[in-house]
C-alpha cells in the first residue's frame, strides 16, 4: 500500500480530463488501497450520472413559454404602477401647491371686484407714439430739440459752472 493516495488527484480534476500516466497510477494504486478504491469508484460513478445527465434532452412543457410571458407582463405591469407611486409621492406636494396657486389667482383675477385706475389710462393714451413714429423715428416739430438745447443739456451752461 503506497503512502501517497489518489484521493488528492481525483478531487483536483474531472476522471475524463486525467491523462493515460495518470490512469494508470492510479489503476496500480487502487490494487492495493480499498480506501481510494471506493474514491475511484464513486468518481466513475458521478462522471457516469453527469455525462448522462448531459445528454437528455429537455422539453418543457406546451404551455411553458405562454406562462413565462404572462409573468414577466404581469411584473412590468406591477413596476410600472410602482414608478408612477414613487412619482406621484415625490412630486404630488408641488404639484398639489401648484393647483392651489392657480387657483387662487384665478379667483383673484376673476371673481374680486375691483376698480380700474382711469387716470393712469389716460396718461397711457396722452403719452402714445404712432406706428410712423417708431419705425421712422420722426419727432413733431414742437418735440424735437436743438443741438444747442442738447449741448446744454449734456455739458450745463458757462453761467452754472461760475
Amino acid at each position: 500500500m503506497n503512502q501517497e493516495h489518489i484521493i488528492n488527484l481525483l478531487d483536483e480534476r474531472p476522471l475524463a480530463d486525467l491523462s493515460e500516466n495518470e490512469l494508470r497510477t492510479v489503476r496500480l494504486h487502487i490494487a492495493g488501497c480499498a480506501d481510494c478504491r471506493r474514491e475511484f469508484d464513486a468518481a466513475q460513478i458521478s462522471a457516469a450520472l453527469v455525462k448522462e445527465r448531459a445528454a437528455e434532452i429537455f422539453e418543457p412543457s406546451p404551455f411553458f413559454h405562454t406562462r413565462v410571458m404572462a409573468t414577466l407582463r404581469e411584473r412590468q405591469n406591477a413596476n410600472q404602477t410602482w414608478a408612477w407611486s414613487r412619482l406621484w409621492r415625490a412630486a404630488g406636494a408641488l404639484a398639489s401647491s401648484m393647483v392651489v396657486t392657480v387657483a387662487a389667482l384665478g379667483v383673484l383675477t376673476f371673481v374680486t371686484p375691483g376698480n380700474p385706475d382711469v387716470s393712469g389710462i389716460q396718461d397711457l393714451a396722452s403719452n402714445t407714439y404712432s406706428a410712423e413714429e417708431v419705425i421712422l423715428n420722426t419727432e413733431t416739430a414742437d418735440e424735437q430739440s436743438s443741438d444747442s438745447q442738447v449741448l446744454k443739456s449734456l455739458y450745463g451752461s458757462e453761467e452754472d459752472s461760475k
